[in-house]
């Protein structure tokens, strides 16, 4: 990995600071920057004022030293919006050249990733967000992420990659990053090995991945990895840069046809006599418990005894810039503590005793407040490119539209908010789940967003959410103060209600679809 940053980092740097100088400057189009710079994590936003830098770590895995970094970071160039993503990656947003030169380069003393973080390149690499630490986990799947990560990061130098090529690791059934249903999977057994999935993924076109491996010693991923490089450089759709992801595989190829080719590259790749075993072994935590103890619905207590992880959600995904400053002060000098940050924008602090639950508690009081409150969105079409609605700004009508009506937590879901099909907000797995999208009403156009019911990402339970139609944007804040008083009157909460009752959302939902 150091290899690869300062080497390749070093040499592109200067290229990648000339275009940014070109594109401010007015001489580069926005298409051709975006082409240029994703490579390096950053994107123009929308209005092509400012840009985001994407700052990946594998796991989502946030170190004191990593948070003091981005902490200082925000404060020094006065960062105004930070979000975290469904990718287990920070973004920070609306920034000038001068805080991205600054930012990328500083990372990467502190072992944090830019490179990547967008383009035609492997992206961050998905786990667990408490694997090492959570009650009833298979095994400690971090350390072969983080190993897969840096393993990653070599191909990034080399041609001929699918898109957002996307590895996860899931530690239980729970199967938090999705990983039976990405570009390449690792999900744990209870014998200490991996089944292995590949070539699914969300957006466009959905598919669930094919399991194409079972029992898979932990020491041997790096091998599948390199199979799924290979197999799509021999059979990926170059072509058409839409059908440019493993998914598109399975059409061409078929699930057999498709499994088949993977495990003859795999073949190939553990013939050609390169060694690629991983000699891991796993850290255990060892601090130990204080006696103290802590109760709250945001405590979580860890497989160590006397242990606890605090969640903290901010609305959207979007925490205050310095928040992570506020965070890292009441962190610093407790053992072995550290942060995670969730698939669903959720950041974890792990491995407390029970009196610095407490204290971390009392610092992150800001977030969401019931379940609903922890729901997901995608930035949103305000400063994405691609994007077609203002998906945080719907969550937030909706939260607010919520609490004025004082429906009581449990009774709506999690949901799951993309400003466009691509999915970033993970609407597809969500029970319930929008995409953004524009409607005709007596011809003339409206914000709009497709509803999607009853997705679900549960090992052996996967199902995409259906598309059971549109909703005018102005009227879902009002859908769900329906639903809620809906399933409050019945006096369960939402999953027994919508278990009981499958039927009757869509019913809910009939005087508002268009």
């Amino acid at each position: 990995m150091e290899k690869i940053k300062n080497e390749v980092w070093k040499k592109d740097f200067g290229e990648f600071k000339e275009k940014t100088d070109q594109f401010y400057a007015g001489e580069l189009d926005k298409a051709s920057y975006k082409g240029f710079s994703g490579r390096f994590g950053s994107y123009a936003q929308k209005d092509g004022k400012a840009s985001m830098l994407r700052l990946r770590m594998a796991g989502g895995r946030l170190t004191k030293d990593k948070m003091k970094f981005i902490a200082d970071s925000i404060e020094k160039y006065k960062v105004n919006k930070v979000h975290f993503t469904t990718c287990q990656t920070i973004q920070l947003h609306n920034l000038r050249p001068e805080a991205i030169y600054g930012i990328m380069e500083g990372a990467l003393d502190h072992d944090i990733v830019t490179m990547g973080g967008g383009g035609d390149f492997p992206r961050n690499v998905m786990v667990s967000p408490l694997s090492g630490v959570e009650k009833g986990e298979y095994f400690d799947v971090l350390p072969y992420a983080e190993a897969a990560g840096e393993y990653l990061m070599t191909f990034i130098p080399k041609k001929m990659m699918p898109r957002k090529l996307k590895v996860c690791f899931s530690n239980s059934p729970a199967n938090r990053t999705h990983a039976t249903f990405r570009d390449l999977g690792f999900v744990a057994r209870p014998d200490g090995l991996f089944d292995v999935y590949s070539a699914g993924g969300l957006g466009n076109n959905p598919r669930f991945g094919v399991k194409v491996a079972e029992a898979v010693e932990p020491s041997k991923i790096l091998y599948y990895i390199c199979a799924m490089r290979e197999t799509f450089i021999a059979y990926g759709n170059y072509e058409q840069r839409g059908k440019a992801r493993t998914r598109y595989m399975q059409e061409t190829l078929g699930e057999e046809g498709y499994k088949k080719a993977y495990l003859e590259k795999l073949d190939e790749v553990f013939a050609s006599g390169e060694n690629l075993d991983l000699d891991i072994t796993a850290e255990e935590v060892k601090k130990q418990g204080d006696g103290s103890e802590v109760e709250d619905p945001r405590v979580i207590a860890q497989k160590q005894e006397g242990l606890y992880a605090v969640t903290y959600h901010p609305i959207g995904g979007c925490p205050a810039p310095e928040k992570l400053g506020e965070i890292y002060h009441v962190i610093q000098d407790m053992e072995d503590v550290e942060a995670r940050v969730a698939p669903d924008e959720t950041m974890y602090i792990i491995n407390l005793t029970g009196s610095e639950a407490k204290k971390v508690l009392e610092a992150t009081s800001d977030g969401a407040r019931t379940l609903f409150e922890t729901s997901v969105s995608c930035i949103g079409a305000s400063i994405c490119q691609v994007g077609i609605r203002d998906s945080q700004a719907l969550l937030h009508k909706c939260v607010e539209a919520v609490r004025e009506a004082g429906i009581k937590d449990g009774a709506l879901p999690q949901i799951h908010i993309s400003g466009c099909p691509s999915s970033c907000g993970t609407h597809q797995t969500g029970e319930i789940g929008f995409h953004g999208c524009v409607k005709v009403v007596d011809k003339v156009p409206h914000p709009a967003f497709t509803l999607h019911l009853n997705g679900c990402d549960l090992q052996g339970k996967e199902r995409m959410g259906e598309k059971v139609g549109v909703l005018l944007e102005e009227d879902i804040p009002k859908f769900f103060v329906k639903l809620g008083k809906i399933v409050e009157d019945s006096g369960m909460d939402y999953k027994e209600w919508s278990q009981k009752y499958p039927d009757e959302i869509e019913k809910a939902a009939e005087e508002f679809i268009k």
